[in-house]
């Protein structure tokens, strides 16, 4: 399939997205890529998309590397292959299992999760499939971590799925480069 929106070269920014695109690299000290180069033909929804961003990659009340499962979950459920691309490797280093990140990737529950892994599993995927939360899984979820946890597991499930949605839309392309397994 063919990117449908490529990255817009340089010499093409308008001055809002040449705006934009410095404020992105003053935030995250890189320039705009993958979801972001999409967004760039909308310059605010860009930096916006960027600043939530922020706070839901590195800044949430959850471990790392229950975030990085929910990310994985996102990205499988909307199989979206950049996402998978940048977010597998972070999940293994964060310590998700292996044997995890392979079901996750074949869209199965995992065999073996730890407790608050299950607690992330069921809430996600309930989320994501049936775009609700049965009253077990709200209790087990909120007992385990309380309000602002529910809170922040629902805006990375929300989050991903606006930055897969965007990359499926416009068909970003993985790297070629990339030896992260694709999603099938």
């Amino acid at each position: 399939m063919t990117d449908r929106m490529p990255p817009i070269p340089k010499e093409q920014w308008t001055e809002a997205q040449t705006k934009a695109a410095a404020e992105f690299a003053r935030m995250r000290g890189q320039d705009v890529f993958g979801p972001f180069a999409v967004m760039l033909r909308s310059p605010e929804v860009m930096l916006r998309a960027a600043s939530m961003g922020d706070y839901m990659r590195y800044r949430t009340s959850l471990p790392p590397a229950l975030n990085e499962m929910i990310i994985l979950l996102t990205a499988r459920h909307w199989t979206q292959q950049f996402e998978w691309h940048i977010h597998q490797p972070m999940a293994l280093k964060a310590g998700v299992s292996p044997t995890t990140v392979a079901a996750i990737s074949k869209g199965r529950r995992p065999d073996t999760l730890s407790a608050d892994e299950a607690i992330v599993y069921d809430f996600s995927t309930e989320l994501l499939r049936l775009q609700n939360i049965s009253d077990e899984t709200y209790a087990r979820a909120r007992e385990r971590f309380g309000e602002p946890g529910i809170i922040d597991m629902v805006g990375v499930a929300g989050y991903y799925s606006f930055l897969s949605m965007m990359m499926n839309t416009a068909r970003t392309a993985v790297p070629t480069d990339s030896d992260v397994p694709p999603l099938t």
